[in-house]
């Protein structure tokens, strides 16, 4: 049962996402973040400030009203972009910052990781990395990562 929010969303002249919340109050730049962007997409979503500060949450996404709904997931594919990592082939150094070379889904890549901190454990198996530019790569299962690529990314877990 979709259920109207006590906000209003919609977009600016910019494009960007202006979250109004009940007591009329315009916030500009919201973003919607996955709780659980792996295993639970669409469930436990936070509308945030561009100081990661929470403005709402959204339990289920197939909660809200349509219009809300498509905007919300608008934002989320023009701002998610996460190759899977099937392969380590190099990196420069064992210290941080370090230019990774990898093997996605999409193709070859190479990044900068700026530290350890960068690297988030999903669960006991399932890393998500960030880039020096915020671009999230993912690693499903690195145990079913070739040994090579195991042995690399060891020296930063």
């Amino acid at each position: 049962m979709n259920q109207s929010p006590r906000y209003r969303l919609n977009r600016n002249t910019f494009g960007r996402l202006v979250f109004t919340d009940e007591a009329g109050v315009a916030h500009d730049a919201i973003v919607p973040v996955r709780s659980f962007p792996i295993s639970n997409p669409n469930q436990g979503i936070a509308l945030v400030d561009p100081h990661g500060h929470e403005l709402a949450w959204i339990e289920h996404l197939t909660d809200l009203p349509e219009e809300h709904r498509a905007l919300i997931e608008s934002e989320l594919a023009s701002r998610e972009f996460m190759p899977e990592i099937k392969k380590l082939l190099k990196v420069s150094s064992f210290i941080t910052p370090s230019t990774w070379q990898v093997e996605t889904d999409r193709g070859g890549a190479t990044f900068i990781l700026k530290g350890e901190e960068d690297i988030r454990r999903l669960s006991v198996t399932s890393l998500l990395i960030a880039d020096s530019h915020g671009i999230h790569f993912l690693i499903r299962d690195r145990l079913t990562l070739d040994h090579h690529s195991r042995k690399l990314l060891d020296h930063f877990l």
